[in-house]
């Protein structure tokens, strides 16, 4: 019984989420898909002012709690703005109840591996302006691309800042901080994340 009772929820959680998915595909033009993606539960989606997301075939948006070895604090959250923005995922590309905030571009190969309550963005949202902190709060920063090669893992709370360009076959260890340039095929950790392995 407990074994039928779990398949029904994995089924309800996938019928929700494709629906969902279907649903945000509809009113977002700035959505584009290239075959077939898998939507676990609700993910949020959002695109302003004529950005772009486009997703390659059989990317999982995982939102659902149930059956993720992890707790994840919140849903997908995918979020282009402004008229150059993009975000681009590319094919078997897993991403897990994390956030990816694209201003100029974020742009993810193929086969990574993105787990939970992690964020990637390509923006701080506010400059630093030492000399006049008070114009924070009406003033956005210059956005830095960020660029995560294929077959890149990240493990979980990974925080991805502006600028960064991480190798294809790289693994980021759990709760990192990673700026700057990470070689391919090697292990960062830390914070900030530093080299601790070449292969």
């Amino acid at each position: 019984m407990i074994k039928l009772i779990v398949v029904f929820r994995r089924v309800w959680i996938r019928c929700i989420g494709q629906l969902a998915f279907a649903f945000i595909k509809l009113v977002n033009p700035g959505l584009k898909t290239a075959g077939s993606i898998k939507c676990k539960n609700i993910p949020q989606i959002l695109i302003l002012d004529g950005a772009s997301i486009t997703l390659a075939n059989q990317v999982v948006l995982n939102s659902a709690n149930f059956g993720y070895h992890l707790s994840m604090y919140k849903p997908v959250k995918l979020f282009a703005e402004g008229a150059a923005a993009k975000i681009t995922i590319g094919a078997n590309t897993r991403v897990n109840g994390s956030c990816i905030h694209a201003r100029q571009l974020v742009s993810i190969g193929e086969n990574v591996l993105i787990g939970a309550n992690s964020a990637i963005f390509d923006s701080n949202g506010h400059p630093l302006v030492m000399d006049s902190p008070h114009t924070r709060l009406t003033n956005t920063d210059e956005p830095r691309a960020v660029h995560i090669g294929d077959n890149v893992w990240l493990g979980a709370g990974v925080t991805v800042l502006p600028g960064t360009t991480i190798g294809s076959g790289s693994v980021i260890a759990s709760g990192s901080v990673v700026r700057g340039n990470v070689p391919a095929n090697c292990i960062f950790g830390g914070n900030p994340a530093q080299l601790i392995k070449q292969y």
